[in-house]
């Protein structure tokens, strides 16, 4: 764990891998609800987690350095359910990569739960961890330019959901209709860091037009 000072009162702490990542982030959670941590914001990624709004981001710092961190605590929140449509114009080549069939690769990931590791990309887009390591896939050679609203894909070791059309270069396994960003919504995101989302399947599985 290497804690480095951002800024006057802020802390980037960098661990090595995202599970761990996901127990620091739930460790300052726990923290800062038990009143041992003054913090403005806990912001985590991939493999470092912010902390904004330090007092004493030194002191902190030593503290972090010598923490062995816990295990990520049971997910105790409630499941939030995404309906999908196994029907993304990359499911057949998934399918290819984890040599399995079209209907395999949907009963897998329906059949996952997965955890919010962390958020970035577009307001409510949440990187989904869950999946074995098996199943990474790598993100498309050429990307595209607009990816549609409620897209699902596959990059690397995560899972997401396009919350609004933008370009993208993940592997498209399906679509939802589900709303991942609502600015007339509190909270906005549907998603943040620490849900439990599943997949729940909707209709046939294969894009569009496809027998």
């Amino acid at each position: 764990m290497r804690a480095l000072p951002v800024g006057d009162g802020a802390l980037l702490v960098e661990v090595a891998s995202g599970e761990e990542a996901q127990a620091l982030h739930a460790e300052l959670l726990r923290r800062r609800a038990e009143g041992s941590l003054s913090v403005r914001e806990i912001v985590p990624a991939a493999r470092t987690v912010l902390l904004d709004g330090l007092a004493d981001p030194a002191r902190l710092a030593s503290e972090l350095s010598a923490t062995q961190l816990p295990p990520t605590p049971p997910r105790t929140h409630d499941v939030v359910e995404l309906p999908v449509r196994y029907d993304g114009p990359d499911l057949a080549d998934v399918a290819a990569l984890w040599g399995v069939g079209e209907a395999e690769v949907a009963r897998i990931h329906a059949s996952t739960e997965f955890r919010v590791a962390f958020c970035g990309f577009a307001p409510g887009f949440g990187y989904l961890a869950g999946l074995p390591s098996r199943y990474d896939v790598p993100r498309r050679a050429t990307p595209r330019t607009a990816v549609p609203a409620g897209s699902v894909g596959l990059a690397g070791p995560y899972t997401g959901v396009y919350p609004r059309s933008s370009p993208g270069g993940w592997q498209l396994i399906g679509t939802t209709d589900a709303v991942l960003w609502d600015h007339a919504r509190v909270p906005a995101a549907l998603l943040s860091p620490g849900t439990r989302v599943r997949f729940v399947p909707v209709g046939p599985v294969g894009p569009v037009g496809t027998p």
